[in-house]
């Protein structure tokens, strides 16, 4: 089991699931819906299936690309711990495991788990074709909070739109600093990229711009929810970490990309969504 754990690197899970809970107690607070743990527990299983079968999917599609590349030439299977066989029924395992958990919740969130599915298993064919690959990766992150107030109520809202549309050019923004390590990798395997395409220098900036949109999109709920002073200080640590992340990266120093990458946007979506809780409680 632990080799599964890591094929599919359950920690990346500190991404989404925060905001998640964000869309889930957003949809309690501002609606006549009430709490229910077993809506609360299906959330949380679909959110763990849809990752395993999209990273698995995607180590399985990128083996060969994994196995030239040197700093991906130790993930499990370019290093024999698991077999393309393996990861590819770990994938539909999975898939089958999150269309039959949206059965329980309600029809929308079943009509539309296939379109998620397309959505979290298509990012991995992109980088083949487009250098907007690491906006479609942020669409299949950003699903998070719109599908779990999806679970809740089964209809859609503006302002769990604006935080899926945050968590969209979020992760878009951190997929870029985290591409830059490939730049000329992609570029010479035919890979696309947003620093294969622009170079690092201008993808930086295409990045900044990007986590630009995303604090624009976790302020704006503000004008539509009544919020309090606990979520302005969220926005205001927010956007701080994204600034920060901008900082310590450059396009002649990536030796603390993984602190931006990880640490620093972890952090970020953790304390967000507790200083958002903290407001609905308050």
């Amino acid at each position: 089991m632990n080799k599964y754990f890591s094929l599919v690197l359950f920690a990346h899970s500190i991404f989404a699931l925060p905001f998640a809970i964000i869309g889930f107690f957003l949809a309690i607070n501002t609606t006549e819906y009430g709490f229910d743990w077993l809506k609360l527990v299906l959330m949380l299983a679909c959110m763990v299936f849809a990752r395993n079968a999209a990273m698995a999917f995607n180590r399985y599609l990128d083996r060969e690309i994994d196995a030239e590349n040197p700093r991906t030439v130790m993930r499990d299977i370019p290093a024999g711990r698991i077999s393309p066989r393996q990861a590819l029924a770990f994938t539909i395992i999975n898939c089958i495991l999150f269309v039959g958990a949206t059965w329980f919740i309600n029809p929308v969130c079943f009509y539309l788990s296939p379109v998620a599915l397309a959505v979290v298993l298509g990012y991995s064919y992109t980088k083949r074709f487009t250098p907007l690959c690491h906006l479609i990766l942020g669409l299949g992150l950003g699903l998070a909070p719109l599908g779990a107030y999806l679970v809740v109520t089964g209809t859609f809202h503006i302002v769990p739109i604006f935080y899926s549309l945050a968590v969209l050019f979020w992760v878009g923004g951190f997929d870029i600093i985290y591409a830059l390590q490939d730049e000329e990798f992609d570029r010479e395997h035919n890979l696309n990229s947003i620093p294969a395409w622009l170079g690092k220098q201008k993808a930086l900036r295409v990045s900044e711009v990007f986590h630009m949109f995303s604090a624009i999109f976790v302020t704006l709920p503000m004008f539509f929810i009544q919020l309090g002073w606990f979520y302005m200080l969220g926005v205001a640590f927010y956007i701080l970490l994204l600034i920060y992340q901008h900082w310590i990266v450059s396009p002649t120093d990536l030796r603390r990309v993984n602190r931006a990458f990880m640490t620093t946007n972890g952090i970020a979506s953790v304390v967000f969504a507790c200083f958002f809780l903290l407001d609905m409680i308050f």
